[in-house]
């Protein structure tokens, strides 16, 4: 009976290679799934190392949107569309300021991406694979899902996964919160749920386990799926959670609501701001080229603060809540998804916005000048009381000093300062709380290669600063190229896509295709982290004494 067993197996790997193989001599190949919404046409694409797979792009996973479903809580589709969906291109970004003619923009953005080395049919079964779904960064106001930007599958689609991106509404479009039943907050962070759900029903269909789903996000998608972790939305689905450079448990209290950016918003916009209602409807009649022209005008000094559009805490309106807790405080008590976590940041982080004040000599004398009422706003922490103000006085004595601000003294510290405040203290609070219930790997991303975010000195990497861990993992052609086997990166691409999907299929990145790999979880006793630079090393105490000082200026409450 077991050899039957076996047997059948053998004869289903060698009929799914033999389609698989068909598919690559044949690269214009159409290739057709079947969903719950009907047909949908992909094609084939190739991977970094040369292996065929199939793309499906653009699925819509919810109905557009707009007009009277503006603001509101996504719509599932409840028609099946007519004919064979085309999927063979991504769908368009949602909402935002764009550079380039060629990315389109729509409101009807709710689009997911799914790749896959093998898909079932009628005459034709497949061991399915587990499934990768990755939520992009942006800072919850840009970016977005689409293979172009920096959302590519053919670094990773190297290994046995099913990957997926998906795309989630932005800014005021997708984060507007009045306090109120007119709009509540966080649709965005629905859009991403109503994806998931999406997910576990179709995903068998392209070859994927809806039982072995891990979640992957990137700084703001990073703090999405730490809070999918605490969602009463999100149980059961996903399994596995990846963390990647941002966290909800930092120094700033997540409000519960954002009537103030909202009416800021109205204002720009030409809205009446007397009546929430009245001015929600005003709202829904505005273009989309409205709310993409007024963003920048949205923040209060050259795109900062960093985090302007939050996560809210939902008031009950008798609405689906996706946040109905404080995250901190959740995962000081336990009360979150208690599944295996991979959680890091890069080294540098945020030196980006450093670079960008001491080099503009209007910003850095502004910064020097009113720094007690500009660090508030720049590091994400409470504004215009006693205690914020001293605060300010410790961040600047301790990393800057006393003397005028810099470009060749201030830059390490205020480096310091912005990777802190925007990354590094939410990241090691977020480890320290959930590693006393689950499993955390840790790491601290420190590779520097030819290719980077930030160039400072000119034309050489400043560093490993937020989003250089991404050029080896997906692929973006504004950024980098696509490594080859000979390229120098070749290993760190091979360590981190291996170490990554392994995790997803087996709950732990410890891989036997990494040589030398033995990638210790946090402990009770030992802040055990993995520096991923040129070599692979276990080491402890992940900025610890930066931490420590965050952690005096911040300490915990009680969670009661």
């Amino acid at each position: 009976m077991i050899k039957s067993a076996v047997n059948m197996e053998i004869n289903l790997f060698l009929l799914a290679f033999l389609t698989l193989s068909s598919s690559r001599a044949h690269p214009n190949i159409r290739p057709t799934v079947y969903t719950s919404h009907g047909a949908i046409e992909g094609k084939m694409l190739t991977s970094r190392l040369g292996k065929q797979f199939y793309a499906f792009r653009g699925i819509p996973y919810a109905q557009p949107p707009i007009e009277e479903l503006r603001f509101r809580p996504p719509v599932p589709i409840t028609v099946p569309w007519n004919g064979t969906y085309d999927a063979t291109e991504d769908g368009p970004m949602c909402p935002q300021p764009i550079i380039n003619s060629t990315y389109k923009v729509s409101e009807d953005c709710l689009r997911l991406n799914v790749y896959t080395s093998a898909i079932p049919s009628e005459t034709i079964r497949i061991k399915p694979c587990d499934v990768l779904v990755y939520i992009h960064p942006g800072g919850f106001y840009s970016l977005s899902g689409q293979s172009s930007t920096f959302a590519g599958p053919h670094t990773i689609m190297d290994h046995p996964i099913v990957f997926v991106t998906i795309n989630y509404r932005l800014g005021s479009l997708g984060f507007m919160s009045t306090g109120t039943a007119d709009c509540p907050g966080n649709a965005g962070l629905k859009d991403q749920v109503l994806a998931l759900r999406w997910i576990k029903e179709n995903i068998a269909s392209f070859g994927g386990k809806s039982e072995s789903v891990t979640l992957m996000g990137y700084s703001a998608g990073a703090m999405s799926t730490a809070l999918h972790l605490i969602s009463p939305m999100s149980k059961g689905l996903f399994h596995r959670a990846i963390i990647m450079s941002a966290s909800p448990t930092a120094q700033w209290e997540v409000p519960n609501h954002q009537i103030e950016l909202a009416q800021k918003q109205a204002i720009l916009l030409g809205c009446d701001i007397k009546s929430i209602p009245v001015m929600i409807k005003c709202l829904r009649e505005k273009s989309m080229d409205d709310f993409i022209g007024s963003l920048e005008l949205m923040f209060t000094i050259s795109w900062n603060p960093v985090l302007l559009w939050m996560p809210i805490v939902e008031p009950d309106f008798g609405q689906e809540r996706f946040l109905d807790r404080n995250p901190t405080a959740a995962f000081q008590t336990g009360d979150f998804m208690r599944i295996p976590l991979i959680a890091g940041i890069t080294k540098d982080e945020f030196a980006a916005p450093a670079v960008n004040f001491l080099r503009n000599r209007t910003l850095r004398q502004e910064l020097d000048e009113n720094f007690d009422t500009l660090a508030p706003i720049l590091f994400l922490f409470e504004r215009h009381t006693p205690e914020s103000l001293n605060i300010s006085r410790m961040l600047r004595a301790r990393f800057l000093g006393a003397a005028p601000l810099s470009l060749n003294n201030s830059l390490p510290g205020l480096n310091y300062l912005f990777s802190d405040g925007l990354i590094g203290f939410g990241m090691h609070r977020l480890v320290a709380l959930a590693s006393k219930y689950t499993t955390v790997y840790q790491y601290k991303f420190s590779y520097v290669g030819r290719y980077s975010h930030l160039y400072y000195p000119e034309y050489k990497p400043y560093g490993a600063v937020h989003h250089d861990d991404l050029l080896y993992l997906l692929t973006g052609p504004f950024i980098a190229p696509m490594f080859k086997i000979t390229d120098p990166e070749n290993e760190t691409v091979k360590r981190i896509t291996t170490m990554w999907t392994h995790f997803a299929n087996q709950g732990n990145p410890n891989s036997q295709e990494v040589p030398n790999l033995n990638w210790l979880p946090v402990s009770s006793t030992k802040d055990n982290y993995l520096e991923i630079g040129d070599q692979l090393e276990n080491k402890e105490g992940l900025f610890l004494e930066r931490n420590s000082f965050w952690n005096e200026l911040f300490p915990l409450k009680d969670p009661a």
